[in-house]
């Protein structure tokens, strides 16, 4: 009977012994899977913001490179036509003149 007894309550101990090792195993597990939650949370928000940051920069660059190289062009050409315009008038006007002063020389040789 005392023997019986005895092993009934090993027994018993065994079993809310097992009983607490699955509660903390269980515990353990949910704390594990929190934290590598929030750790990859944490890693991802940081990888994001490094990554958009990169991202941005060089767009940013690519887009001022892009916009610089269009507008010099634009600067280019707009200077330039304008330096053949005067220059072209006031290469016509010297002509006109030379040519006027050539022919008032001619007249005044032939009169």
């Amino acid at each position: 009977m005392k023997e019986n007894a005895v092993i009934t309550i090993i027994s018993i101990t065994i079993i809310v012994l097992n009983m607490m090792m699955i509660i903390v195993l269980d515990i353990k597990n949910a704390i594990m899977v929190a934290t590598i939650a929030e750790v990859m949370t944490v890693t991802m928000a940081v990888i994001m913001t490094v990554v958009m940051a990169e991202v941005m920069a060089v767009i940013t660059t690519v887009v001022m490179a892009v916009t610089m190289a269009a507008t010099t062009a634009e600067v280019t050409v707009a200077t330039m036509a304008e330096v053949m315009t005067v220059t072209m008038a006031v290469t016509t006007a010297v002509v006109k003149d030379v040519a006027a002063v050539g022919a008032g020389c001619f007249n005044l040789i032939n009169n």
